[in-house]
């Protein structure tokens, strides 16, 4: 069932109880599972104003969600320390901020963190508020990547910025204050991606593994087959012509689609992983390759927490205006990776 047709920027500003009156008799359910009144009217209102199948030129698509956050997500709390600093990459310079609850340089755990946005949008700015919450409440130093997009830049560009910068991370990290011994990987949605394979290609590289992961929402497999990815052909955000849209802009061709440098479920072993929080949401296609994902990290002897929020949708974690469940969820995650970084 969908909501009221007539919904406007203004609803997504409502309260969760006036959402609830306002959504009173048109609540989405999936077996279970309820959508989260804030959430439904976010992404009702995101289908509303897209055309299915057009997508702008370039520069309006990676702007479209520069605004989109710039409009639903509090604002970045404010901290001493935000600089932006450039790491070498194997195509020329990578652009990265760094963020932190203390002025000063002592060397403090770190958290590397890829951004998502299919591998064809995302910058530092889409996710300046959730790297900024994660220093202030994880009290950790977050290094947030930004690295190639597609298609400018084909797969492996984005692996292969991604791990340069984790391992510069791990070599030179004390010269913008980061502990080198203890450092994690994190990034949502394609960005989770990414902290999947940087984690498994450090471990079979020699590079010291994470200190621990997190994926949020992350995509792990190309096939699309799962429960999860059948019931939500038309989901809310990513809906599966979106996604395969991003993956025809990363992928050089469908051989691609089977390296387990973009499907991380894939690989033949996932034994000596770092530990890992997965989160999911319950009406995003991505859930149940998270999910599985998770399963084989156990079956692996690996630590795992994970976190599914029944009532979600994909992006919830960087619209935390619109949908105050992505603070509390932004919150859980800063929790692990404080415990685990100690």
């Amino acid at each position: 069932m969908s909501t009221h047709p007539a919904l406007d920027m203004s609803h997504t500003a409502m309260s969760e109880e006036d959402a609830l009156r306002f959504l009173e008799g048109h609540r989405i359910r999936m077996g279970s599972r309820t959508m989260d009144p804030k959430a439904q009217i976010v992404g009702e209102f995101v289908k509303s104003i897209r055309v299915p199948g057009y997508y702008p030129p370039l520069p309006e698509l990676r702007q479209q969600l520069r605004v989109m956050v710039t409009l639903m997500d509090e604002p970045a709390p404010a901290l001493p320390r935000v600089e932006n600093l450039r790491i070498p990459g194997p195509a020329g310079e990578i652009p990265a901020r760094v963020y932190s609850s203390s002025a000063a340089k002592t060397p403090q755990p770190a958290v590397v963190y890829f951004h998502g946005g299919g591998w064809v949008q995302g910058d530092l700015e889409t996710h300046n508020g959730l790297c900024a919450r994660l220093a202030k409440h994880a009290g950790v130093l977050v290094v947030a990547i930004d690295y190639r997009l597609a298609p400018e830049n084909k797969f492996p560009a984005a692996v292969e910025d991604s791990v340069a910068a984790y391992r510069w991370l791990r070599e030179k990290g004390r010269d913008v204050g980061a502990d080198t011994a203890r450092v994690a990987v994190a990034g949502d949605s394609a960005g989770g991606n990414l902290s999947a394979v940087v984690s498994q290609l450090a471990a079979s590289s020699g590079t010291p593994a994470p200190t621990c992961q997190v994926l949020i929402y992350p995509a792990v497999d190309a096939s699309l087959e799962t429960e999860s990815h059948r019931e939500l052909v038309d989901g809310h955000v990513i809906p599966r012509e979106r996604i395969l849209w991003y993956m025809q802009q990363y992928l050089r061709t469908d051989a691609d689609r089977t390296d387990s440098r973009f499907s991380p479920l894939r690989a033949s072993s996932l034994k000596g992983q770092p530990p890992a929080m997965i989160v999911t949401a319950g009406f995003d296609p991505l859930r149940d390759e998270g999910r599985a994902y998770g399963d084989r990290l156990r079956e692996a002897g690996v630590e795992v927490v994970y976190r599914e929020y029944p009532g979600q949708i994909h992006a919830f974690v960087s619209l935390t205006k619109a949908i105050p469940q992505g603070m509390a969820c932004t919150l859980e995650i800063a929790e692990f990776l404080r415990r685990r970084l100690g």
